[in-house]
């Protein structure tokens, strides 16, 4: 009795300790796993490193979930320098490497990853409104295998344009500068177009779709000078922000721009999500795509998180005295 007794109590330790392992067992081969994911993006790769500022701060996020390159996460990166008519191929060259997960920069490269597969799940990030795009069914229930992070810009525009009237009280003509090849920013541009009219402002649309275009824009306002402009934000307008900054500050014209990146270029200033929470969100939704989630099942998010930045040696060149109370309210002001 004695024996089977000390039988039993081995027993019962062994099951013990085995049902202890096994979790244990399960997380390390979960996260031994070899995880691919794939980026899309209608312009080139950042130089400043290997993946590029679209993608460094997601994979670092990831990082920070337990995700290591080259032991269980592989990425592939494909970028189409401007030329739009490259997305089909890119996509499919994604789709052949057997990705676990896809994310998106821009509207064009989300419509064409969402037409190019209809079982790896996507990831979108700065693709406009993703319901007005019919990217989505809705936020709340996406459908299909379409979900990220949504634009906010109808709520923005008011808090866009109200603050470049703060710094600018006699602003009664913006100019609106925009990629018109790329619905999510026309809708993005059509949602400030409409704040403008309730506030008493007129909007100038200035849709450009190439880089040879901004001279076309520039050569509109000549002939009839807005007192401010608004650049909505897009691979296109960003290759080319520099021509913008050298126009506003030969013309000091006052400009609000959409990511606080630019107003550390040189732009006056700059009212738009935090980038790091975009980020951080976006390496969220992968983490759990990883795990087995649903992609139809993920309410496609929204940022919570906004910047103002105001850049004061700007704002000298252009004559431009910000009122106290704009510049108490912003994030970071520029010396």
């Amino acid at each position: 009795m004695k024996i089977r007794g000390l039988f039993a109590l081995i027993a019962l330790a062994l099951a013990l300790t085995l049902a202890l392992t096994l979790p244990s067992l399960e997380a390390r081969a979960q996260n031994a796993k070899l995880h691919r994911i794939g980026f899309l993006s209608t312009s080139d790769y950042a130089p400043a490193s290997p993946l590029g500022r679209f993608a460094d701060g997601i994979i670092r996020r990831l990082g920070q979930l337990g995700y290591t390159l080259g032991t269980n996460l592989a990425v592939e990166q494909r970028g189409a320098e401007m030329h739009l008519e490259r997305l089909p191929r890119l996509v499919a060259e994604l789709v052949a490497s057997k990705l676990d997960v896809i994310v998106t920069s821009t509207y064009p490269a989300a419509a064409a990853a969402k037409v190019g597969t209809s079982t790896i799940p996507i990831v979108i990030s700065g693709a406009g409104d993703p319901v007005r795009t019919h990217l989505v069914a809705s936020l709340a229930r996406p459908g299909g295998n379409v979900t990220g992070i949504s634009d906010v810009a109808a709520q923005l525009a008011p808090k866009r344009l109200q603050m470049l009237k703060e710094a600018v009280p006699s602003l009664h003509r913006v100019a609106v500068l925009y990629n018109a090849g790329d619905l999510g920013m026309t809708r993005r541009y059509e949602a400030s177009a409409e704040v403008a009219k309730m506030l008493g402002v007129t909007a100038q649309s200035l849709g450009v779709r190439a880089p040879d275009d901004f001279e076309d824009a520039f050569a509109a306002m000549n002939r009839e000078m807005p007192d401010g402009l608004l650049m909505v934000s897009d691979a296109l307008t960003r290759l080319n922000r520099q021509r913008v900054y050298d126009y506003a500050a030969a013309h000091r014209l006052p400009a609000i721009y959409e990511a606080d990146s630019y107003a550390r270029d040189g732009g006056l200033m700059s009212y738009g999500p935090d980038g790091a929470e975009s980020e951080e969100r976006v390496a969220s939704l992968v983490d759990r795509l990883f795990k087995g989630a649903n992609p139809a099942d993920l309410p496609v998010e929204q940022p919570t998180r906004f910047r103002l930045v105001i850049n004061l040696k700007t704002a000298k060149a252009l004559g431009i005295t910000f009122p106290q109370t704009l510049l108490a309210t912003a994030d970071h002001v520029i010396e």
